[in-house]
């Protein structure tokens, strides 16, 4: 018997790392669709899960009860594991960073916050990050395959350097990576031996849009656009047949750079009227008349304001123009791209759910392929989704070849 299982399991060995995905990403609830996702016998599938499991990587329910209605043997269903391991994720923003331990299927297990003005040098925030890391594992005690980091940035491949922190005091061509990978090392978490899967650096838009694809409002979508403001300046990506889209170097869709108001403010960028300064937190406080205060991120005083507030008539037309600003960027995404959804994230999915016809109307009056049927506009649904982007990162390795990883 155990030979047999031996033998089925090296017949699927290959197909452990397209297994684990599948449970990771829901698309494999129970054995019957694995083995049809796989293509393989139920013989192979069942060796296959019983192999993920014993790495401590999922579940398999054995003794499931049948749903009403059904004929047949029901089948084992598949889950991770709860209390399998994790990695390390993290997100550096313009008003401090945010760090916590993620699972397989982007559970989120433990967080922690910090608050603190970003310094040009970005040894200081990504200690400060690595060291909220180490504490959420030491209080754990889970092991930890892999770290992740999300900057507010675009970063060249193969790099790994912040070519454009316009919301950072960093310098443009930091190498955040290599600096994220030393602290990383240096804390212990992978053990004495420095073993895990690795550390690993992207756009927080990226990620954003990578983990909502995976685990969100993206799901299912084969062209999928994110736009999204977070605590300053606007960014996007962009989903294609299941792979972010990055570019020849990693730098693809920076469309906070889209010109919707040609007399609008100055960006940082050096242009005028830029999506970044024309639709992000700060710009909807200064529609609004509001001065912003110290005591909160910019992102959650505009929250607050739009969410308590909308009825006052400066607000909701504050909340009006960026929609329209928004809409009209969105328009000559949508003509560029076509694709077949748009995510909103940050203060772009509280304008969203705040006037969803407004915002729907001028993407569909100013595209051509919004005038032929529209494209659905939808809110992310991950609440910190860059964070579990970031995670996405650092699983990838195991996703890929989950024996190899864990051996490491």
């Amino acid at each position: 018997m155990t030979q047999t299982r031996t033998t089925r399991l090296e017949r699927g060995r290959g197909a452990l790392g397209p297994a684990l995905e599948l449970v990771h990403t829901g698309r494999a609830p129970t054995r019957a669709v694995l083995t049809a996702e796989l293509g393989v016998t139920r013989a192979t599938a069942g060796a296959v899960a019983a192999e993920l499991e014993t790495l401590g990587l999922i579940q398999v329910d054995s003794r499931p009860g049948a749903a009403a209605g059904s004929q047949g043997r029901p089948s084992h269903r598949l889950s991770v594991d709860p209390d399998g391991p994790v990695v390390l994720a993290a997100q550096v923003h313009a008003d401090g960073f945010r760090a916590a331990l993620v699972g397989l299927g982007g559970r989120i297990v433990a967080t922690a916050p910090g608050c603190m003005t970003v310094p040009a040098d970005p040894v200081h925030v990504l200690t400060a990050v690595v060291d909220a890391g180490t504490e959420l594992l030491r209080d754990s005690g889970r092991r930890c395959l892999g770290a992740g980091l999300a900057v507010p940035s675009a970063v060249a491949e193969p790099e790994g350097t912040a070519l454009n922190p316009l919301h950072v005091a960093w310098p443009a061509g930091a190498p955040v990576r290599a600096i994220f990978a030393e602290r990383v090392r240096e804390s212990g978490i992978f053990g004495p031996a420095g073993s895990g899967t690795g550390a690993f650096t992207g756009n927080d838009v990226n990620l954003a849009a990578l983990a909502e694809h995976r685990h969100g409002a993206g799901r299912g979508a084969r062209d999928l656009l994110c736009v999204a403001t977070g605590h300053r300046g606007v960014g996007g990506a962009l989903v294609l047949d299941g792979r972010l889209h990055s570019g020849s170097s990693g730098l693809a869709l920076e469309v906070g750079h889209l010109t919707v108001n040609p007399e609008g403010r100055p960006c940082h960028c050096g242009s005028r009227g830029c999506l970044d300064v024309e639709a992000d937190p700060l710009a909807f406080l200064t529609a609004a008349g509001r001065e912003p205060g110290p005591e909160v991120s910019l992102l959650q005083q505009a929250r607050d304001l739009l969410r308590a507030e909308y009825a006052d008539p400066a607000v909701r037309t504050a909340a009006e123009i960026l929609i329209d600003r928004l809409g009209l960027g969105l328009a000559g995404l949508v003509n560029i791209l076509n694709p077949d959804r748009i995510i909103l994230g940050g203060l772009h999915r509280e304008l969203l759910e705040a006037d969803p016809e407004r915002l729907r109307a001028v993407v569909a009056d100013r595209s051509l392929w919004g005038r032929s049927g529209g494209v659905p506009i939808l809110p992310c649904t991950l609440d910190h989704n860059s964070l579990v982007g970031a995670a996405e990162l650092a699983w990838q390795p195991v996703l890929d070849d989950p024996l190899a990883a864990l051996a490491a």
